[in-house]
């Protein structure tokens, strides 16, 4: 059974040297007189990881027209280590924006992060971990401010590098700020995810945290490779990224459902969908397969999005009516105060009263789980009950509750109201939502808990049902 969470998002700025320590510091002198007059540039290039791509800069300067062009000096170029990361130092302050590109050699490789593998050419593939050659016309770039001292290098950035260009001012800040925020509403993203560090695939049971948006990012970045697998038409992810950034640089956007050529959006966030539940196999842990539930559903919704602002009668994704969620006030008072759920799918209604509530010392806190509105459509998979609820703020007694006593949630299912034989912890206190999948048709029956620092747990909330037809 696999569950899917929401968590606000967090952003974890990852620096790094491609190069050993002594080379690393030649590098710097060679670029700068001194430490004292040059400006660090550090980040990660990831599509999958890639390892000993060759790297460099240069500052990004307006001309007498102002327009943005690129600085004559640019930095020496180092190689990214095998972790993806790079690090080179400006000649300057750390002023103005710097655009940094990633070219590809003989001794350039990549990750794949594809499940279940990587198709090249006149080979049997490349299996999900294991490191790929890359054709010598691959390029990523990316733009930064140099006050941050962090540039990503992945798919998305270069894409956003390209949109700017077509600006009158050229790459200006203004521009490249612009196109980077364009890029992430295409895919539905959040705004600023572009500038989180991007996990890798490959390695995702040894991270301790990482945010639903940062894999969203990384699994999008991941479906341009998985786009070589699906058509015979693309041999290697430099000529998916170069097909896409010429639709960029030509129209200022990818074309939305394809023209039977050139590569689509749809085709782009289907890939990411069907890569965020192929990850699902393969990782242990069970918080980030939650995770991984969400950016699943994050991207169906954005596919059926998409082919709803084209009208396109088969979509390839099964809808079913929807759960949406407005929060109501909490209770007080010595007993929780009870809301009204409204839960449908297909054509299956029900009514319940719901409450969730947590004990302290002896205290019992209350919250309502939020009525839904059924008026409000939001897509969920045929077989999966999309959950919410809203965390108590104050006790029973009246006492305020804040969200740093609270150490998460409990929900408990199955297919009897008196029978919740099976459940999940949720150790997170910013949680609201749950999607549930992989039932079985039937009625299912939820209810939820919330525990506290002390290891004090609630009283269940009253239960809701959702009817599966599949």
């Amino acid at each position: 059974m696999k569950q899917g969470l929401l968590t606000i998002t967090m952003a974890a700025l990852l620096s790094g040297c491609g190069l050993d320590g002594d080379q690393e510091a030649s590098d710097v002198s060679s670029q700068a007189g001194s430490a004292e007059t040059g400006v660090r540039v550090t980040g990660t290039a990831m599509k999958g990881v890639i390892q000993d791509g060759l790297v460099t800069a240069n500052r990004l300067l307006a001309d007498a027209d102002g327009r943005y062009q690129l600085d004559r000096f640019a930095a020496k170029p180092v190689r990214t280590g095998q972790d993806g990361h790079y690090q080179l130092k400006l000649r300057g302050n750390a002023s103005g924006w710097a655009l940094v590109e990633l070219r590809a050699d003989t001794a350039t490789r990549m990750i794949c992060d594809v499940v279940p593998r990587c198709d090249q050419p006149g080979t049997a593939g490349v299996a999900f971990g294991e490191p790929l050659t890359l054709a010598s016309d691959f390029v990523l770039r990316g733009a930064g401010d140099l006050a941050r001292e962090t540039v990503y290098l992945t798919p998305l950035a270069h894409l956003a590098v390209a949109l700017a260009e077509r600006e009158p001012t050229g790459l200006s800040p203004a521009a490249l700020a612009s196109a980077y925020q364009s890029v992430e509403a295409w895919f539905g993203l959040a705004p600023g995810a572009l500038l989180l560090a991007p996990p890798d695939l490959t390695r995702l049971d040894e991270l301790s945290d990482v945010s639903a948006d940062a894999l969203q990012v990384a699994i999008t970045n991941a479906a341009f490779l998985a786009l070589v697998n699906d058509s015979s038409q693309w041999s290697s992810i430099a000529e998916v990224l170069a097909d896409m950034a010429a639709q960029v640089a030509a129209d200022g956007r990818i074309d939305i459902m394809g023209s039977g050529t050139n590569l689509a959006l749809a085709d782009l966030v289907a890939a990411a969908a069907l890569q965020a539940a192929e990850l699902q196999q393969v990782v242990d842990s069970s918080l980030i397969s939650q995770k991984l539930v969400v950016v699943e559903y994050r991207n169906v919704q954005r596919f059926k999005t998409i082919a709803d602002v084209y009208t396109v009668p088969d979509t390839g994704v099964e809808l079913v009516d929807s759960v949406d969620t407005t929060e109501t006030p909490a209770g007080t008072g010595t007993e929780p105060a009870p809301g009204t759920g409204d839960t449908s799918a297909d054509s299956a209604d029900s009514q319940t009263d719901t409450t969730v509530t947590a004990e302290t010392d002896g205290t019992t806190t209350t919250g309502d789980l939020p009525a839904t509105d059924s008026t409000t459509e939001t897509f969920v998979p045929a077989d999966a009950a999309l959950l919410s609820w809203t965390a108590p703020l104050t006790r029973e007694n009246g006492e305020s509750l804040s969200m740093g006593e609270i150490a998460g949630f409990e929900v408990v299912y199955g297919t009897s109201a008196d029978t919740l034989d099976q459940s999940l912890a949720i150790g997170d206190a910013s949680v609201d939502q749950l999607l549930v999948d992989q039932l079985s048709p039937g009625t299912w029956y939820f209810a939820i808990r919330t525990l506290d620092t002390d290891g004090n747990r609630s009283r269940l909330s009253e239960v809701v049902n959702k009817q599966i037809t599949l």
